[in-house]
């Protein structure tokens, strides 16, 4: 599903150089579930926005379905983070000026689909926001903002979610709801599971967890 071959993303910051990402390689099949885990700082969303092309990497290769990132241009790169990976990013990023709905259903209506505000209802029915279609960002709490959030990322159904910290802004009761709708998702549609999280009930339901540190992946073992 991706792969990450070699990757390195260095930064420079006052005139000097920062290695985040070093010769970094990962392997996620179709279907899989793996949470990324690591202390603050590590790098971890930085790794989320160099395997979805939002973030171009200073070395080493991303592929996703077996197709290289660095062989599209930008819009090539918007196309396919359109039709294949749904995104929750920790900052939640909706547009202000739309409803929850509009917000959920924006990545439809950019596709040409003419079903969205349908689908948007639906998935914030899922998420716990029915009643909340019509209200703006700013009328929303955290919690409400990053259900939006999340309902938009997988309203189009995409072969792989990525998300940063998705239950970050929860209570226990809604992360739980969160969480378990990821998890059938991924039985029901297929959809491959990519979570940055320090959320350890979270971690242990995927199928393997990994540690970002020194801008390395390590193999999280159970104890």
């Amino acid at each position: 599903m991706i792969s990450l071959q070699h990757v390195s993303m260095q930064y420079r910051m006052a005139g000097e150089s920062i290695d985040v990402l070093k010769a970094l390689d990962l392997d996620v099949k179709a279907r899989e579930r793996v949470a990324i885990v690591g202390p603050s700082g590590s790098g971890k969303t930085t790794l989320l926005l160099v395997m979805t092309g939002l973030e171009q990497p200073t070395g080493g290769e991303v592929l996703i379905h077996g197709k290289s990132l660095a062989t599209l241009n930008r819009d090539a790169r918007a196309d396919l983070r359109r039709d294949t990976i749904g995104i929750v990013f920790q900052s939640f990023h909706l547009v202000p000026s739309l409803t929850a709905e509009e917000n959920v259903a924006l990545p439809l209506d950019i596709a040409g689909q003419n079903n969205g505000r349908t689908r948007a209802r639906e998935m914030l029915a899922r998420v716990g926001l029915g009643s909340r279609g019509g209200h703006y960002p700013a009328q929303l709490s955290g919690g409400e903002q990053q259900r939006v959030a999340i309902a938009r990322a997988l309203v189009h159904e995409p072969a792989l979610l990525v998300a940063d910290e998705p239950t970050g802004n929860l209570d226990e009761r809604t992360g739980e709801d969160i969480i378990e709708l990821l998890f059938t998702l991924n039985r029901e549609s297929g959809t491959t599971l990519l979570l940055v999280t320090h959320d350890p009930h979270l971690a242990a339901r995927c199928d393997r967890s990994l540690r970002l540190e020194s801008g390395k992946l390590h193999p999280v073992v159970a104890s």
